[in-house]
């Protein structure tokens, strides 16, 4: 077993590394072509082909951009990691804007929740390549750009080959791990990057280590290392899937990265800064002044930690430096339920106490029959002495300061079964245990969660259930 995966680890590696192969060969193809094209426009007085001149008029004649920032666009290879929310609409708007070379890395297909906010995807690409279903669309819009896939996700093994054929990169992914590997690259290969992400209604933008200096140069750019020395908890990162996200709004954050780059690329460097949108707030936008490079930063101060030979090795590990993002197990297996097995508990004529701990906002979606929603955000801003002073309270007042959250079925009833149900079965853990925390298992109640959450149930127990 270990040799087979050993040996579908350097196929991968190989192949990663042809693709990457390929990626130079395609740029210096479109070079030479580049160069072809210059040497017949010096022939024809202008620089760019007529098609062009009237594809472009519009944005040449903004005082901003001008011929030479035309010109500056047409010269520039952009690579973007990320083919997803942030990526598409940055992705779309520096095609059209003419950047010579776009590059996109993501290795993930296209599925139906995609669609509602990642707009270079349609319906007839569902299970095809993001990267692929990507440039299908950004070649119907502008057929002048080359466009190269890297159809994998980002490795450290991999990003410096990747990053090293473009001139600037834009940061559309989701989660913090990767966003250290892509700043920690770009910084190493003296590339300015820009960077965004969105959740739910709000989202940031930043353009680091621009102008790019090498490490060291105090002239540089704060990367993002700079600015999140220190990664959040991993228990409180959220994705779009887990989170929610309204397509503009990160629509609008990738619009934002196309308009950044298209500033990096045409005009001097602005002071770092980072923006936060706010589409429930007004105003929609705040700004907030960066500092200069950090004199202590493990990547772009004077005495790094991290190198290219730490990426490439391994022993820069920014899953382990992020932490582990995998769901934890909390309760004991005696204090978990199958799906199946709740189908059949509930469905028998012992009454029992359902419990869905999801947001409102879910649970209106769609809900188990007769279940009661307890959101798990109101249980855990419930006090700690509550529980403390339920626990240690005299036994004929048990059902003293209980918490108000709890329903009168509950407390009422002492001997009913409580199954706990949330969407993926984590929240649902955390809920068993304050629940017995309060004492509620007593008398012998059987206090339990249902594994997998109401994702587990749809796929072995109701194939109909709603997914969202």
């Amino acid at each position: 077993m270990d040799n087979l995966d050993n040996t579908c680890a350097s196929l991968r590696r190989r192949i990663a590394e042809t693709e990457a192969q390929l990626a130079r060969l395609r740029g210096e193809l479109q070079d030479a072509e580049r160069a072809a094209t210059t040497a017949k426009a010096k022939s024809t007085r202008w620089p760019m082909e007529d098609e062009e001149y009237t594809r472009y008029g519009r944005q040449m004649i903004v005082p901003q951009v001008g011929l030479p920032g035309q010109l500056k666009l047409r010269s520039a290879k952009v690579l973007i990691v990320g083919a997803g929310g942030l990526g598409c609409p940055a992705a779309l708007y520096l095609a059209g804007a003419g950047v010579g070379t776009l590059g996109l890395v993501d290795g993930d297909e296209v599925d139906v929740s995609n669609l509602h906010r990642q707009v270079l995807h349609r319906t007839a690409n569902v299970g095809k390549r993001k990267v692929d279903s990507a440039i299908e669309y950004l070649r119907e819009l502008n057929p002048h750009p080359t466009y190269i896939a890297h159809p994998a996700h980002l490795t450290p093994q991999d990003a410096p080959s990747i990053f090293a054929a473009y001139d600037l990169i834009l940061d559309c992914t989701d989660n913090p791990a990767t966003r250290y590997l892509i700043s920690d690259t770009a910084v190493l290969l003296n590339k300015p990057l820009v960077s965004a992400s969105a959740l739910r209604t709000e989202g940031q933008l930043m353009v680091l280590n621009n102008p790019p200096q090498p490490p060291g140069d105090p002239a540089g750019g704060p990367c993002y290392r700079c600015v999140f020395p220190r990664p959040p908890p991993a228990a409180s990162i959220l994705s779009c899937a887990d989170g929610g996200i309204v397509g503009p709004v990160v629509g609008t954050m990738g619009v934002l990265q196309a308009l950044e780059a298209i500033k990096v690329l045409t005009t001097p460097a602005n002071p770092p800064a980072l923006h936060i949108f706010s589409a429930y707030s007004s105003p929609l936008f705040r700004t907030i002044k960066l500092r200069s490079r950090r004199p202590n930063c493990a990547v772009c101060s004077a005495q790094p930690t991290v190198t290219l030979d730490t990426l490439q090795s391994g022993s820069t590990d920014y899953v382990f430096f992020c932490g582990s993002v995998s769901p934890e197990a909390l309760l004991q297996p005696n204090e978990r339920i199958s799906p199946q097995d709740y189908q059949q508990s509930s469905s028998s004529s012992d009454p029992a106490i359902i419990i869905d701990v999801r947001e409102k906002v879910q649970f209106d979606i769609c809900s188990l029959n007769n279940s009661i929603n307890i959101p798990i955000s109101t249980i855990l801003s419930s006090s700690s002495s509550s529980s403390s002073s339920t626990t240690n309270s005299d036994p004929t007042k048990k059902n003293e300061n209980l918490p108000p959250w709890l329903p009168s079925e509950i407390t009422t009833s002492e001997t009913s079964p409580i199954y706990v149900i949330c969407r993926q079965g984590n929240d649902s853990q955390i809920a068993v245990k304050k629940l017995k925390a309060l004492g509620l298992d007593r008398e012998g109640r059987r206090i339990v969660d249902v594994m997998g959450g109401l994702r587990a149930y749809r796929r072995v127990v109701d194939p109909g259930w709603p997914e969202y």
